[in-house]
């Protein structure tokens, strides 16, 4: 690997196109303002920006892949090169992908891919709800419990009237017994004084 393409080239290279951005724009600071040294600062900062400019275009661009390396020949325009079948991985040279090994993976990325899609429309149908009217219904709700908690209150006082009803009658039932007797009595009483 070369120096241009090692991490510290690319540490220095972005130390000279800071500081002379700096010194650039404090030069144009001071000469806006007025202050002294500032035609100085804006002279070297120009030449600095210049310079990075000069340097930028001598070392060229970098390049961000380095596909030569995965792809063999990739750099040589006639460099025998097959074409890549269905796979996602390179075959080597001459050699062509095993069908059964690229199924299996293409396999278990379908179902995979499957699987998202499931839960992405869940996602999307959880999204078209419409949870507008919910605080409503919740009070609504609320209501309906209130009133069904009186209900049973009201149900219980129920209750307890009936059992009060309920020892009301078999009172009453007892005095009535009592009453036919006595009733009885005066009867018996009042034949055997009307036959005497």
């Amino acid at each position: 690997m070369s120096f241009l393409h090692s991490k510290s080239f690319k540490y220095i290279k972005n130390l000279i196109i800071g500081l002379g951005a700096s010194v650039v724009l404090l030069g144009a600071l001071f000469k806006l303002e007025s202050l002294p040294g500032a035609s100085l600062m804006l002279t070297i900062g120009l030449c600095t920006e210049a310079f990075i400019f000069l340097f930028l275009g001598l070392v060229g661009p970098e390049k961000d892949y380095y596909w030569e390396k995965l792809f063999p020949g990739l750099d040589d325009y006639d460099a025998p090169m097959q074409p890549l079948t269905v796979g996602g991985t390179a075959a080597p040279m001459g050699k062509p992908l095993d069908g059964e090994v690229v199924e299996k993976q293409l396999g278990g990325m379908l179902s995979e891919l499957q699987n998202v899609s499931k839960n992405l429309s869940a996602l999307k149908a959880l999204q078209e709800v419409d949870f507008s009217g919910t605080s409503q219904q919740i009070q609504t709700m609320n209501n309906f419990y209130a009133k069904l908690n009186e209900a049973m209150g009201d149900l219980s006082d129920s209750v307890e009237d009936a059992k009060a009803f309920k020892e009301q009658l078999a009172g009453l039932n007892q005095n009535l017994s009592s009453l036919n007797s006595v009733y009885g009595n005066m009867l018996s009483a009042m034949a055997s004084i009307g036959r005497g």
